[in-house]
């Protein structure tokens, strides 16, 4: 029985379990691999790049070998594999339809019942003599431990937030410190979302793009807005006010507006399209960002979402009726 795949670039060989052949993966990431991530990231097949559910073996596991779960996102995918360089254990991949671990966790596909089905359908307890599942910190959401104990006999333990800290806490005996349960979101990972959101949110940048160019004295501040929103706002938001990200990227768009004002409008009108149009504009990467980051949680954006949606509807519809009327005056 082959529980993977046997055609992936990423199999190097077979690890033989009993009657069944377990698919062995690379711990290094080859050029293809590197480039598709990339590609992955500006939003290219986004939601379609996965890899097969299934066990996997990396190293030269045994039956002792610790059992660690992840998500079939093939971008997590290569993170974890690649981090595991000189262990040997076993990779439980679930299908998450190629959504990554904390995301899949909040839509319910990383969780109790996926995880008892590929326990269940990899014969995983023919494959080792322990009992235990390291399911990573974040999927934890998802999953409920006597759940899946009562479901499969396994147990399960929550590894640390980073898989690069896996092999030091299988080390110590899957004890985790402080440090390795603490989700942190630093700047070079929160800029890393700003290309996802051009190439996802094109459209929109497209269509502000062009109606700048209808009224030129607004393109500095309106083109200024997609900037300020898709780069300048991930790298500001945990210094703005406000628990809500909407209203992050409200406060930054005043903000934006104010400076618009002060160097580029001509009289009282443009300043009021200026507040009008620009802070709901930039709020908008807002509500984009709430569902791309460990600050929130799925409840969170959807409170969000049925809050705010409306008012800030109004508030973008009363600034595009301003810059009509300013194009307008502008002709006459």
């Amino acid at each position: 029985m082959i529980t993977g795949g046997n055609k992936q670039s990423y199999v190097t060989g077979f690890v033989q379990s009993g009657s069944m052949l377990i698919p062995k993966v690379s711990s290094e990431l080859s050029f293809k691999d590197r480039f598709s991530g990339v590609m992955v990231r500006l939003g290219y097949r986004r939601m379609h790049y996965s890899v097969r559910q299934g066990l996997y073996a990396v190293g030269n596991p045994d039956s002792n070998s610790p059992v660690i779960v992840t998500a079939n996102y093939k971008l997590t995918f290569d993170v974890v594999r690649k981090e595991l360089s000189g262990m040997n254990l076993w990779m439980l991949v679930l299908n998450t339809h190629g959504v990554n671990v904390w995301c899949a966790a909040g839509k319910g596909t990383f969780g109790t019942g996926e995880i008892a089905r590929m326990v269940k359908m990899t014969k995983l307890s023919t494959v080792v003599l322990h009992r235990n599942l390291i399911v990573p910190q974040l999927g934890a959401p998802g999953v409920a431990a006597h759940r899946v104990k009562e479901l499969t006999g396994f147990s399960v333990v929550y590894g640390p937030v980073r898989i690069q800290d896996l092999k030091k806490f299988i080390d110590s005996g899957n004890v985790a410190e402080i440090s390795m349960r603490t989700v942190e979101f630093p700047l070079v990972e929160r800029m890393k979302v700003a290309p996802v959101e051009l190439v996802v949110g094109w459209k929109v940048v497209l269509a502000v793009f062009i109606s700048a160019l209808f009224h030129i004295s607004s393109f500095v501040p309106l083109a200024g807005s997609i900037v300020v929103g898709i780069f300048l706002f991930p790298a500001v938001f945990p210094f703005l006010p406000f628990r809500s990200f909407v209203l992050k990227g409200a406060v930054l768009g005043l903000i934006w507006a104010g400076i618009s004002s002060l160097f580029f409008a001509r009289d009282i009108y443009a300043v009021i399209e200026f507040f009008l149009i620009i802070p709901p504009l930039i709020a908008y990467s807002g509500f984009n960002l709430t569902g791309s980051t460990t600050f929130t949680s799925p409840s969170g954006v959807r409170h969000e979402i049925k809050k705010y949606t409306w008012p800030f509807i109004v508030w973008m519809s009363a600034g595009v009726i301003m810059y009509f009327v300013n194009v307008i005056r502008g002709v006459l």
